[in-house]
């Protein structure tokens, strides 16, 4: 079983700053770059890439309802395995347009493109949701901003649980822009923003404490798409991935970079 990464492992902001002062600088003129796949004569039926090593271990099997198991290991073990999640910071006004709120999620997905569709997961219910869940469930409307390395900060801040009514944009320094078809800002720093509509939502009940409401799935459907004129092909249908330099969410406090590629082409069936 493998051993907890440092980074993972700090328990006090204090040793979060020793840690992070022993670390080398951030490189903020690193490129994307495209390297060879592991192995370029992998041909169909070879299987894994590294000779057959990855066989060689086992693996520890868990049940996520077993007995005194507390739902924050599924928690800690989901948002570690699952990565790198794409982040989006999305905005919402409240229904009588008083208040605004911006926030940062990782459980988010594209889920199709006739219609484009994305999806978002919220911990908790209905009934006690605060801030993004609630706005969007009553005004039906937001934007999804995706997260770029040149405001990671300003995002992250966004996720400080302040109470409802107070607004994250000023605690973050990031702008408001208009948007065209909602009422809630786009993010000025944002390298693509997806305004959208909400098309349906799914509570679901916990399996440790029955009848209590754990969670919320959100159906957004896009209604705009808004990309920096930097970062947009002539043709309107590639974002740069040099200019987004789109930041992801690990584990624990981690955040990932995409700063390397590989490509492999789409295969085709064929019989023998």
């Amino acid at each position: 079983m493998s051993t907890i990464p440092s980074s993972a492992a700090f328990g006090t902001q204090s040793n979060f700053e020793e840690i992070q002062a022993s670390r080398p600088e951030f490189k903020r003129d690193a490129s994307v770059s495209y390297v060879k796949q592991p192995k370029q004569d992998w041909k169909q039926g070879d299987g894994p890439n590294d000779g057959g090593e990855c066989l060689k271990k086992d693996h520890v099997e868990i049940d996520p309802y077993e007995a005194d198991r507390p739902s924050t290991s599924n928690y800690k073990l989901v948002v570690s395995g699952m990565v790198p999640r794409p982040i989006t910071l999305i905005s919402t006004r409240s229904k009588d347009g008083k208040t605004v709120n911006l926030a940062p999620f990782s459980y988010c997905q594209v889920i199709n493109h006739d219609p484009p569709l994305y999806v978002v997961g919220f911990v908790g219910s209905l009934q006690q949701s605060k801030d993004t869940l609630r706005n969007i469930h009553e005004s039906g409307e937001c934007v999804l901003n995706m997260v770029s390395e040149h405001f990671v900060e300003a995002a992250n801040a966004t996720a400080l649980g302040a109470p409802y009514g107070v607004s994250e944009w000023e605690i973050s320094g990031l702008h408001q822009a208009p948007s065209s078809t909602v009422k809630p800002a786009r993010v000025k720093e944002a390298i693509l923003s997806v305004e959208g509509k909400l098309l349906e939502f799914k509570e679901f009940e916990s399996r440790q404490t029955p009848g209590k409401k754990t969670g919320v799935m959100v159906t957004i459907e896009a209604t705009r798409f808004w990309v920096r004129e930097d970062a947009i092909n002539e043709n309107k249908d590639v974002v740069n991935l040099d200019v987004l330099k789109p930041i992801s969410r690990l584990g624990g406090t981690a955040y990932g970079r995409t700063t390397e590629v590989i490509e492999i082409p789409r295969p085709e069936f064929w019989i023998v």
